[in-house]
């Protein structure tokens, strides 16, 4: 079992059903800021200002956010209560095109909503109950499946090893624990010594304001880096395997993650250093034959100009390219685990 360093979950729903419970990441590391959503409105807000974010966060955030909707406008009927959950489905399932767990996770809802009208079911209130524990075994599971993940990661590592991360795939992009960062917090929990390197991740700066944080909430020996920093620690020999997650995993294992994962998959092939994606198996999109099929999200000039500085960090007027993730190819990787078992190349995930 992995220890729960935080005392909280990054995304919930309340006791009453009412709201979606996130920890506000655009606020972190500054303060810990519980927000309470209530509509579809504020649950698609927070899921594009990455207020919630990393792939499994944002599926059971946006299951959770059809339960609470619906559930706040307090329709009896039938008919209004299935018009209700496709446009709701529809608003959140454009709100990230990348990850793909938004996608399996609300289609999961969906399929639980038909069977249930299937049998014959037309109560509304025994309709939101049956759909809601649908949303909350999605959470169930990604938590279970976070631990499998922690212990098959760390199978790969040997006590002491220095791993470097990127982007944050730690607790705060799922619901507990970790995906990358598992084997991290199950070492952390058995007394074993892993050492991190974590690089910033421009240009949201994920890793410097989301991972060091987390990281060093539990107590795990940190060390932040600049993005171009890679290989020159690489070179003098302090990275024993990079560990990175996962946004969307192509059926021939191209990987899609934050942007420059890629970068640090080229760099770790040279080196010679195993480079190991974890992410759980609804991560996987049989539909993408290879990452050219992957749509990239393409963000806010504004990230790149000067979101985080004080002041604005380019001259106005620039042209500015800013993808949210790249494509790192299913050759340059070690592995890619998911719940269910290490894959290596070629990759069959059946």
């Amino acid at each position: 079992m992995i220890d729960n360093f935080f005392g909280y979950d990054s995304v919930d729903i309340s006791d009453d059903g009412t709201s979606v419970i996130i920890i506000d990441q655009t606020e972190l590391p500054s303060k810990e800021l519980f927000l309470y959503l209530k509509n579809e409105e504020d649950v698609a807000e927070a899921i594009t200002s990455l207020r919630v974010r990393g792939a499994p966060a944002i599926g059971i955030a946006a299951s959770f956010g059809i339960c609470v909707t619906i559930k706040n406008l307090k329709t009896k009927d039938f008919t209004a209560y299935l018009s209700e959950f496709n446009r709701v489905y529809d608003i959140l399932l454009k709100t990230r095109p990348t990850a793909v767990n938004l996608r399996n996770c609300l289609e999961r809802l969906k399929s639980t909503l038909n069977k249930i009208i299937q049998d014959g079911c037309t109560s509304v209130e025994e309709i939101q109950e049956r759909v809601l524990e649908e949303a909350k075994l999605i959470k169930s599971e990604d938590i279970e499946h976070n631990i499998k993940m922690g212990e098959l990661g760390l199978s790969l590592l040997k006590p002491g090893s220095t791993i470097l991360t990127y982007c944050n795939a730690g607790h705060l992009a799922v619901s507990r624990f970790g995906s990358a960062l598992s084997p991290v917090y199950l070492a952390r929990s058995r007394g074993v010594t892993i050492k991190v390197f974590a690089c910033e991740t421009r240009p949201l700066m994920q890793g410097a304001r989301l991972t060091a944080y987390e990281l060093l909430k539990a107590g795990v020996d940190t060390t932040l880096i600049c993005d171009n920093m890679v290989s020159s620690i690489m070179s003098k020999g302090l990275i024993d395997a990079v560990i990175t997650g996962c946004d969307r995993i192509a059926a021939n294992g191209d990987v899609a993650n934050k942007i420059g994962t890629s970068m640090v998959a080229v760099l770790a092939s040279h080196y010679k250093i195993p480079h190991y994606i974890i992410g759980p198996s609804t991560t996987i999109d049989s539909r993408c034959k290879s990452g050219e099929d992957i749509v990239i999200e393409e963000r806010p000039c504004s990230e790149v100009t000067g979101k985080w500085f004080k002041n604005q960090m380019a001259p106005e007027g620039v042209k500015v390219y800013n993808p949210a993730f790249d494509i790192t190819p299913a050759k340059l990787l070690s592995a890619i685990i998911t719940e269910k078992g290490i894959f290596r190349y070629p990759y069959n995930f059946k």
